[in-house]
C-alpha cells in the first residue's frame, strides 16, 4: 500500500432555477457556491456572507451559574486556582485565555498542562495532589475531564473543588464535581453543540465579565486565541463556530499578540491577511510540535508573551521543534506502513512499536487514514511494556469512539469524537483489544465501497475566467470565508488539461509543481503531497481544485491548490 487509494469526485447539481432567482441579486457562480452549502434564500445568504450568526448567552450552558460563582468567590477570597489544560492547540489555547482573563479579574491563577509522556491525557491523581499541596483549592479543567469520574472523585476526597470544562462526548454519567460545563451533556439547552474546548472556555470568561465587568476588558479581545483553538481542532465551522472564527481572525490580522504575530512571521505568512487555512496547515502544526516531542509549556509561554522579543525567541524554539517533528514523523510513518502491509486484507490498520513516539502517533494515524481511506490505530507501547497508549482516526462510514466504547472492559481510559480518539490499554489486553476492533470494523464495514470522495463545486473551464472575470471570481470564492470542517472552500473541477512541465518539489520531492493550459490561458499549479506522479507521463490531465493567490517576491498571481489529480 504505497499510493494513495482513487478518489472518487462528484458534483454538486445546477442549481434549481426557482433558488437562482431567489439569490439572483449575487454573482452566478456565488449563487452555486451558497446551493451548495445549502442556502436557498436572500435571508439565509445574507445571514450567511455577513456572518452574522448569533453569539449565545453563556448561561444557557448548563452549570455556568455556579461555576462563575464559585470562580468569583475564590478571587475575592484569594484562593489559588489552577486551569487544568491540555496539550494540543485547543488546550493551550484554552489555558491561556483563561489564565489571563483571570488575572485580569484579579484572580491568583496558574495553569497546569500535563506532559503527554509522563502523564497522558486528561486528569491523574499525581497532579491534583500537587497542585492541594501548592496551595490550590479550585481546578478548572479545559478541553478535557469530561469522561475522568475516577479523577474528579479524587479531587473532592482530597478537598479540591472541580469545575469540567470540555467539548468532548460524555460517556454515562457525569464525573461527581462542583459543576460541569459542556454543550453536548444531556439535556443542556446551549444551541451550538459543536464549541471547541476553547469556545467552551470563551464561554466562561464571558459569563465571568458579565457577572463582574472590568473598565477596559471584554471577552472578545480573546477571540483570536478562539479563533487559532478552533480552526486547529477541526470543529465544524458553520454557526455560533464560524462567527467567532471570523471575529478572531480580524483581530489575529491587527498582530496585537506578540506571539501569534511571531509565529506567523516566521512561518513567512502576512499577519494582515491570515486565513483559516493559515491556522490549519502553518500556526496550528508549529503550536503543535511543542507538546508532541516535548511539553506544551512552549506554545503556552508564546501564547501569554507580552513583548517580541521574547516571543520573537519562542517562536524560533516553536518553529524548529516543527521541523524535527516533521522528519521524526515521516520515519515513523515509513515504519508503521511496514506494519501495516502484513494484513492487507483488513478494515482497520494498526501498528504498535515501542519505539512510535507518543506525541506523533495520532499525525502517523491521520496520514495512514488520508492514504488508505480506512480507520487506523497507531500506538506506542511504554518502556516497562505495562501500558500502551494509542491514537485512532477514522472514516465517516465507522464512529471509532463508538467501537472503544464496545471495548471499554478492556481499557484503562479512552475518549475522542466520531473521526478521531484516543486510549490507553493494559498492554497485557493489547491483542484482544485490536482483535475486537477489527471485527468490529469488519462487521460495520465489510460489503461497503471505501473509497475517499472528493465533492467539487462546478466543473470549469479555465479558458473562460480570464482578467477581470477571474478577480471576481477570486473575490466570491473569498465570500465563503472562514471555511473549514463541514463549511468547505470552493473546489472546482477541470478536465483535458494539456501540461506545460512538471516537476516534484520541496523536502524529499513530496509536492508536485506544474502548469496546465486552457486555450490561450496558462495557470501555475501546486499539489502538495502528490510528488509521486513525477514519475508518470502527464500530458493530459483533469484536476481538482481551489484557486487561491499566491505571493512570491512582492508578485501577485493566482494559482491551483490541487488537491487530486487524473490522467486523462
Amino acid at each position: 500500500m504505497t499510493l494513495p487509494l482513487e478518489k472518487r469526485w462528484e458534483i454538486y447539481p445546477p442549481i434549481p432555477p426557482d433558488i437562482d432567482q431567489a439569490l439572483t441579486s449575487y454573482h452566478p457562480l456565488l449563487r452555486q457556491l451558497l446551493y451548495n452549502r445549502g442556502i436557498q434564500d436572500a435571508d439565509s445568504a445574507k445571514a450567511y456572507l455577513e456572518i452574522s450568526g448569533s453569539l449565545y448567552d453563556p448561561f444557557l450552558l448548563s452549570g455556568m451559574n455556579i461555576a462563575t460563582d464559585r470562580i468569583l468567590k475564590a478571587i475575592d477570597e484569594h484562593e489559588q486556582i489552577a486551569i487544568y489544560g491540555d496539550y494540543d492547540v485547543d488546550g493551550v489555547t484554552a489555558t491561556a485565555l483563561l489564565v489571563k482573563v483571570l488575572r485580569k479579574l484579579g484572580a491568583e491563577v496558574n495553569e497546569y498542562i500535563p506532559n503527554r509522556f509522563e502523564e497522558g491525557y486528561g486528569m491523574n491523581k499525581d497532579a491534583l495532589d500537587t497542585l492541594y499541596a501548592n496551595g490550590v483549592r479550585l481546578v478548572i479543567t479545559v478541553d478535557s475531564g469530561i469522561r475522568s469520574p475516577i479523577e474528579a472523585q479524587y479531587a473532592r476526597s482530597i478537598g479540591l473543588d472541580l469545575i469540567i470544562s470540555d467539548h468532548h462526548e460524555p460517556k454515562n454519567d457525569l464525573p461527581p464535581c462542583l459543576a460541569v460545563i459542556c454543550p453536548k451533556q444531556v439535556g443542556d439547552l446551549y444551541p451550538e453543540k459543536n464549541l471547541a474546548g476553547v469556545g467552551v472556555a470563551f464561554k466562561i470568561a464571558d459569563a465571568l465579565l458579565r457577572k463582574r465587568p472590568v473598565d477596559g476588558i471584554k471577552s472578545e479581545d480573546w477571540l483570536d486565541l478562539v479563533a487559532i483553538g478552533t480552526v486547529a481542532d477541526i470543529v465544524p465551522l458553520l454557526g455560533e463556530n464560524r462567527t467567532l472564527v471570523k471575529a478572531g481572525l480580524d483581530l489575529l490580522r491587527r498582530g496585537q499578540r506578540p506571539g501569534l504575530y511571531s509565529l506567523a512571521r516566521i512561518a513567512g505568512l502576512n499577519i494582515q491577511t491570515i486565513s483559516a487555512r493559515d491556522i490549519g496547515f502553518c500556526l496550528g502544526p508549529r503550536l503543535n510540535a511543542a507538546g508532541r516531542l516535548d511539553t506544551a509549556l512552549l506554545a503556552y509561554n508564546l501564547l501569554i508573551a507580552e513583548d517580541l522579543a521574547s516571543a520573537g525567541m519562542l517562536a524560533q524554539k516553536l518553529d524548529d521543534q516543527n521541523k524535527q517533528r516533521q522528519t521524526m514523523t515521516m520515519q515513523i510513518q515509513h515504519d508503521a506502513e511496514v506494519l501495516v502491509d502484513q494484513y492487507p486484507d483488513d478494515y482497520l490498520l494498526y501498528a504498535a512499536h515501542t519505539e512510535f513516539s507518543m506525541g506523533l502517533i495520532g499525525l502517523v494515524a491521520s496520514r495512514l487514514t488520508e492514504t488508505h481511506y480506512r480507520p487506523s490505530i497507531i500506538a506506542s507501547i511504554d518502556a516497562k511494556g505495562e501500558f500502551t497508549r494509542a491514537s485512532c482516526r477514522s472514516i465517516p462510514e465507522f464512529h471509532i469512539t463508538h467501537a472503544l466504547d464496545e471495548c471499554s472492559d478492556l481499557l484503562v481510559r479512552h475518549g475522542g469524537h466520531a473521526m478521531a480518539a484516543g486510549f490507553t490499554v493494559l498492554t497485557e489486553n493489547l491483542t484482544k483489544l485490536v482483535d475486537r476492533m477489527r471485527e468490529i470494523a469488519h462487521r460495520d464495514l465489510a460489503g461497503r465501497e471505501l473509497r475517499p470522495v472528493l465533492t467539487a463545486d462546478k466543473e470549469i473551464s479555465l479558458r473562460d475566467y480570464r482578467g477581470e472575470e477571474l478577480r471576481a471570481i477570486y473575490e466570491n470564492i473569498q465570500r465563503l470565508e472562514p471555511s473549514g470542517m463541514e463549511n468547505p472552500g470552493a473546489l472546482f473541477v477541470s478536465y483535458n488539461l494539456p501540461v506545460d512541465g512538471y516537476k516534484a518539489v520541496g523536502a524529499e520531492k513530496k509536492h508536485l509543481k506544474l502548469k496546465v493550459k486552457d486555450g490561450p490561458v496558462t495557470f501555475d499549479a501546486i499539489a502538495f503531497r502528490q510528488g509521486h506522479w513525477e514519475k508518470h507521463k502527464l500530458e493530459k490531465i483533469g484536476l481538482l481544485y481551489s484557486l487561491e493567490v499566491n505571493e512570491y517576491n512582492s508578485n501577485t498571481s493566482y494559482q491551483l491548490n490541487v488537491r487530486d489529480l487524473k490522467l486523462s
